[in-house]
């Protein structure tokens, strides 16, 4: 691979203008990072060095990056179809792509309602949510309950429903009507669980609890992510899920998984939902639906969901939402690509096959200073830390600077580090990943 030209290097003036998301901005543009190229399981900076990527990407990045299959369906697409309104009209690839995902989906998750992004994928659903039960007849169903600790996305639908203190404080009262289940984590109950955790069955019970309080025929939906990716991968206890099915099936609630991390191949299924046998009414989904080439995202509903919108004047629009950018061309063509290589790759059944060395490699850390617990899941895992007195989220973060300075790229959430590598990942770059961190974790203090 060819180094780095000179012309991407920045000068620090060069960097004052653009407000990067989820960044310490000050401390970045101290020191910044600046990622140049890319290829398989690597990425190298803007000095031709050469970093092990151990998150894919963003967790999403899940058939290692620059795939040549990838790479030539979106350069020839762009010769050949750059837009196209999704309004009122259509493309060929939009429907090849839902069809290809239909037929990995679990149960009657057939339709296909394209976005941009895990964020409008959520946004998308809780509105479906909420039209689909007033389609029926039950208006009074626009309550939305989420949990503590999970991730949502970003827009004012997914930060309601969404139980991250950080990113629900600075924006006042967001979405009326919402409540929350608890998280599912406990340290003292939980911690050093290898794949699901015994103890914890008991809480999706508290979904009872709120059926009590606010009457079922005022709720709509319940939304969780299988395993919560960003808080920390928070793995669901055995039969919690499994409860959460039941409980809204017994009161008509519409039960709503986000698979923005959890799909495409992570658990070694084409979704979570398959991994861990249950099977929601709405799926949210992006990420590796085009292994983060092209924003994409999609909302997968069931059969009799979609059925029930399909009424009145054949003219008419049936549900009053959509985006710009919705199955957008180049983002179909590198669905397609995708999708094709986690088939003739393997991809899913080879995190599976890889699951277990990756479950000992994350438990290696048991031990390690500072390191109060190690989980996982399929191809994520998390290792905690003991956070520094009067100083949270510091000691992951000084982790994961050095981790980086010696060329592996990880990921931390709090106290938390996260590892979530590309599906194409080799035993021996596991091994250096954690083997990275073991070293790091003896140079920091307490």
């Amino acid at each position: 691979m060819t180094l780095v030209s000179d012309e991407l290097h920045l000068k620090s003036e060069e960097l004052n203008n653009y407000w990067m998301p989820f960044t310490a901005n000050r401390q970045f543009k101290g020191a910044p990072r600046l990622i140049a190229k890319a290829k398989g399981m690597y990425y190298w900076d803007d000095q031709g060095r050469q970093i092990l990527d151990g998150i894919a990407g963003l967790w999403c990045c899940n058939v290692g990056h620059n795939h040549p299959r990838v790479v030539e369906a979106i350069q020839k697409q762009a010769g050949v179809l750059d837009y196209a309104p999704p309004f009122q009209m259509g493309n060929p690839l939009q429907f090849e792509l839902a069809n290809r995902l239909a037929d990995i989906t679990p149960g009657s998750l057939n339709k296909v309602f394209y976005t941009n992004s895990g964020s409008e994928s959520v946004d998308t659903a809780l509105k479906i949510a909420i039209a689909y039960h007033r389609a029926r007849g039950e208006g009074s169903r626009v309550r939305l309950i989420g949990r503590e600790r999970g991730y949502h996305g970003v827009g004012f639908g997914g930060i309601a429903v969404g139980g991250m203190v950080a990113n629900r404080k600075m924006f006042g009262t967001l979405m009326a009507g919402t409540d929350h289940l608890p998280q599912t984590w406990n340290l003292k109950e939980q911690a050093y669980s290898h794949g699901q955790p015994a103890w914890g069955a008991h809480l999706a019970d508290e979904l009872e609890r709120l059926v009590a309080l606010h009457d079922a025929s005022t709720i709509a939906a319940v939304i969780v992510e299988p395993v919560a990716g960003s808080a920390g991968v928070l793995i669901p206890p055995v039969g919690y899920l499994q409860r959460l099915r039941e409980i809204c099936d017994k009161h008509g609630i519409l039960l709503i998984f986000d698979e923005v991390i959890t799909g495409f191949g992570r658990l070694g299924t084409a979704f979570g939902s398959q991994a861990l046998g249950v099977t929601p009414d709405l799926m949210t989904v992006a990420k590796g639906i085009t292994s983060g080439t092209v924003p994409m995202g999609a909302v997968f509903a069931k059969d009799e969901i979609y059925d029930t919108f399909m009424s009145g004047p054949p003219h008419m629009i049936e549900l009053f939402h959509g985006y710009t950018y919705s199955g957008h061309p180049l983002a179909c063509a590198a669905g397609i690509a995708v999708q094709q290589v986690y088939q003739e790759e393997g991809l899913f059944q080879r995190a599976a096959e890889l699951a277990p060395y990756f479950e000992l490699a994350v438990h290696s850390l048991k031990g390690a200073p500072h390191v109060i617990d190690c989980r996982n899941l399929g191809l994520m895992g998390a290792v905690e830390l003991q956070g520094r007195a009067g100083s949270p989220t510091a000691k992951a973060f000084e982790v994961f600077l050095k981790c980086y300075e010696r060329g592996v790229l990880i990921r931390t959430t709090g106290d938390i580090l996260a590892f979530t590598p590309s599906l194409i990942v080799q035993k021996a770059e596991i091994d250096r990943i954690f083997g990275t961190v073991r070293e790091v974790l003896e140079t920091v203090a307490a």
